[in-house]
This record gives C-alpha cells, structure tokens and sequence, in this order.
C-alpha cells in the first residue's frame, strides 16, 4: 500500500469516527440523519479505495440517498427532536461495549492477515470466478457475473427481502392519499425548485436507465439503477407535492409492478427449468451458453430494478403520507 493511499485510510476513518461520535452524542433526529448520511459517503470512498466500486456504488446510492430522504420522512412524522429521558449511568453500557469489542478483536486474531495473497479466499474462491467467468458467463463486469448468475439464489432472496419490506410498510402504516388539492407553504421559492428539478429528472432517469443497461460491462445493475430512478420521482415529490407525485405514478400501479418485478426474476428460473436447465441456469435460455447468460442476467436485472424502484417509492408515499398536515 503506497503512502498517499495509507494516508487517505486514516484520514477517512479518522473522519468516520468522528462522525460516529457526533451521531452518539446529539440529540437532534435531523442532524444525525445527516451525519448517517455523511458517514454512508464516507464509507463509500473507503469501498473506492479498496476497489470495490459497485459496493461503493451501492453505499452511496442506498447509504447516503434513498435511506437519508427515508429517515427525513420519518422524522416529518416523529418530530425533529429526541425525547429526554431520565439520566441513566454510563458503566454499564461501556463495559458491554469493551466486552463486545474484545470478544470481536479476539475472533480476528486467526484471520488471515489483510491483503494477505495466500489466504483462502485468494486461492479457491477468487482465482474460480476469475479464471473461468469469462467463458462460462462472459460477462465483461465480474461483479454482476457473481451477483447475476454464480449468486443468483442469493440475489433473488435480496430482491425478496426488499419486497417483504414494502409489504411490512403498508401493512403498519399504508399510503394516506388525500384527494384535496396541494396546499404551498412557500409559493415564492417552490417554482425555482420546480424548474430545477425539470432540469435534473430527465438526466437521473437518463443515468438510472445506464446504470440498469451498462451493468454488464461497468459498475452498476438492477439495485442501484432502481434507487436512482426512484430518487427522480422523490425529487419530484419534494419540490411538487404528493397529490402531483401520485398522479405521475399512481400508488396501485407501483404495487403491481413491485409484485411483476419479482415474478420476473422467479419466472426466469422456473423457465430454465422447463428448458431443461436447472432453476436460474441462464445456459439454456438461447442457442449457446454464453448468448443465455446475457439475456438471463439482463431480464432478471429488469425484475430487480422494477422491484426495488417500485418498492423505495412507494415507502417513501408511505411515510411522507403519514407526515403531510395538509387537509
């Protein structure tokens, strides 16, 4: 590890513990909303260093977007302040924290050392998918080579969880849609904003649309594509209103497409299997391996960017429904 590198790691974990610090210690919901964020950023660039871009990809549009506009939402409904609670005595937490933090320290005493060439990950696992995705998958991107085919069982499960996600919001608290028109509290500033956000949502769908199409070739694919194009639709809410957001994409028109989206990925499996392959073998899928790989990993990359679009806005109308005062 070169210098500059060691010291742009102790810079950002200096700054991330930093943060960490000043999320324990304050007691306004909207700053440390906006320290998680910072710290979900952070983190991103850490995952840069370390070369994992579609981490960082993933980090920066979940960690520090779709989960900070979400946790603002939230905080619309709870308030922007914690509650006081009687002062309680600092021992005991620390020493379960100490504890914790030896017993953690302890179990990654016989790890292989980091960046260490002869651990077992480097000589089984790794050199497997290098060596032999090419020819197998022959995707140019790796990653989604792993994620898409290698892990699709594990993928799916992921695009599942997201789903249950939405199904466990609407079943606390569900979509208040309210029928009467948007009352503006601040006429005079919202047209700017509505202007600029005009400008700015063609260029994120544009971007979702590449990211979702490009996976196989750079970073990216069906999860970061699916947040950055339900972050258009939330810019849309902000500087519109909710009333406006909902006649765009209509709430029981979202939850359909949710539900295609992991049908899709489910079904893809089920015709490999009346293809003769096994569930999510892609091989099968056309006249030769490779050419099956491709588009078995592009329609299920659809049914995940459907899904997870679909599944952030709606919790988003969720919880923002929830917040709204307006009649």
């Amino acid at each position: 590890m070169s210098s500059i590198n060691l010291l742009i790691d102790i810079v950002l974990l200096t700054m991330l513990v930093f943060t960490t610090i000043a999320i324990v210690r304050s007691r306004s919901l909207f700053a440390i909303v906006m320290l998680s964020g910072i710290y979900s950023l952070l983190s991103a660039n850490i995952f840069i260093i370390l070369d994992a871009v579609d981490v960082a990809f993933t980090e920066a549009a979940v960690g520090a977007g779709i989960s900070t506009v979400l946790m603002l939402a939230t905080i619309g409904i709870t308030g922007y302040e914690q509650k006081k609670r009687r002062t309680i005595s600092w021992i005991a937490p620390m020493v379960v924290v100490v504890i914790t933090g030896a017993v953690l320290v302890y179990g990654t005493l016989d790890m292989p050392a980091f960046t260490d060439p002869s651990a077992p990950i480097h000589q089984h696992v790794a050199p497997r998918y290098i060596n032999d995705s090419p020819t197998e998958v022959g995707i140019p991107n790796m990653v989604t080579s792993v994620l898409a085919s290698y892990r699709g069982y594990d993928t799916m499960g992921e695009v599942i969880v997201v789903f249950a996600a939405m199904i466990g919001v609407f079943s606390l608290i569900g979509i208040r849609e309210k029928k009467s028109e948007p009352i503006h509290a601040e006429p005079p500033a919202r047209p700017i904003l509505q202007v600029m956000a005009k400008f700015m949502i063609p260029f994120i769908i544009l971007f979702a649309l590449y990211v979702q199409f490009h996976g196989d070739f750079g970073p990216g694919g069906g999860f970061q594509a699916g947040v950055i194009f339900s972050v258009a639709i939330i810019l849309y809410t902000l500087t519109f209103s909710q009333q406006d957001a909902m006649k765009l994409v209509p709430p029981w028109v979202l939850k359909r497409l949710a539900s295609i989206g992991v049908l899709i990925y489910g079904g893809t499996g089920v015709v490999s299997m009346l293809k003769g392959g096994n569930f999510l073998d892609y091989s099968v899928l056309a006249h030769d391996p490779i050419h099956g790989q491709h588009y078995g990993i592009l329609i299920i990359e659809f049914g995940v960017g459907l899904t997870v679009a679909c599944a952030m806005m709606l919790i988003f109308f969720a919880f923002i429904s929830r917040g709204d005062k307006n009649p």
